[in-house]
């Protein structure tokens, strides 16, 4: 397996918070990589553009005093999300604002990233880009990537209809850089089960948006909360390609969950978000199937640190069988 050296000895669990869209903000990315775990967020959810570099910079100098103050604490890097999709007219913008700013990771979405990877490699940055099959993964694999997020069959937001037992596996026979699995990780168990077959970390959204630091409404939090896996629907309708969303939501909005209408690739508007009245995400709320696992709204700290005594644990476990 293939951790990169960016975050070789400071992660004190192999683990990523997704970027999610209104969700993730600088308090999220701040608290999950003070605890340890890489943090990240959208740059669309920098509104205007110009508070990406704001941002950037907030985050940059929370980290650097945290770390002068707690020298023996692991503090990971951040990373900024980019949709690399047409309907994205900020791009080259925000791209030249990351690039300028020297952001440690990118993480890369739709469209392969070919001018990304060379721009984020100038300054000696990793670029991971999620992937929903193997067709994908190879025409990133191609264009240099230094990592591949294999999004599985029970992920929130833009999640894949795969078993991560099979994307993981035929990703891994093709590629010897970072895989990072993501799909219902809301434990340490979770994460030890992603590295046993063969990803090097995992991702998990929906367990941080039932935070403290989350930037999401309060009904949204206590939802994910009182939710199980049957609670989620996987639909196409609201941003033309399928995603993961809270049942409860959408019947809020006036939608009948079990007869969505299929939404199609030609409305995909990564300015608008949705083609429908009811907007993903800010009224259509996105979650994973690993809902059922989380009982409680945590500060994002506590939430790592839970990870990291079950993923101990977990290990201890399976050493004394």
């Amino acid at each position: 397996m293939a951790l990169p050296d960016l975050l070789q000895g400071r992660l004190r669990v192999p683990l990523i918070g997704a970027p999610m869209f209104i969700v993730s903000g600088p308090e999220l990315v701040i608290a999950q990589c003070q605890a340890g775990i890489v943090g990240s967020f959208p740059a669309l959810n920098a509104r205007p553009q110009s508070a990406l570099v704001d941002w950037i910079k907030q985050i940059k100098e929370a980290l650097g005093a945290y770390s002068e103050l707690n020298p023996n604490e692991p503090v990971a890097p951040f990373a900024v999300n980019q949709i690399v999709h047409a309907s994205n007219t900020r791009l080259r913008e925000d791209m030249e604002t990351c690039v300028e700013h020297q952001v440690p990771i990118i993480i890369t979405s739709l469209r392969p990233p070919e001018d990304v990877v060379r721009a984020v490699h100038s300054y000696g940055g990793l670029v991971f880009h999620d992937v929903i099959n193997l067709r994908h993964a190879r025409k990133a694999i191609a264009q240099g990537v230094d990592g591949i997020i294999a999004v599985c069959a029970g992920a929130g937001g833009h999640a894949g209809p795969l078993s991560p037992f099979a994307l993981v596996k035929e990703i891994r026979n093709e590629f010897d850089g970072a895989v990072i699995l993501s799909g219902s990780i809301t434990s340490g168990q979770d994460v030890l089960a992603a590295r046993a077959m063969g990803a090097d970390l995992a991702y998990s959204g929906t367990r941080f948006i039932a935070t403290a630091e989350a930037n999401a409404v309060p009904d949204y939090k206590e939802m994910i909360v009182a939710s199980g896996a049957s609670d989620i629907v996987y639909s196409s309708l609201f941003t033309g390609i399928h995603g993961s969303y809270l049942k409860a939501s959408i019947a809020n909005a006036g939608m009948d969950p079990d007869n969505l209408p299929e939404g199609t690739k030609a409305d995909m508007d990564f300015a608008s978000a949705s083609k429908s009245d009811a907007k993903a995400w800010k009224d259509i709320w996105g979650a994973g199937q690993g809902v059922g696992d989380i009982d409680a709204i945590l500060p994002a700290r506590d939430v790592v640190l839970k990870f990291e005594r079950e993923y101990g644990a977990a290990l201890d476990r399976l050493a004394a069988e």
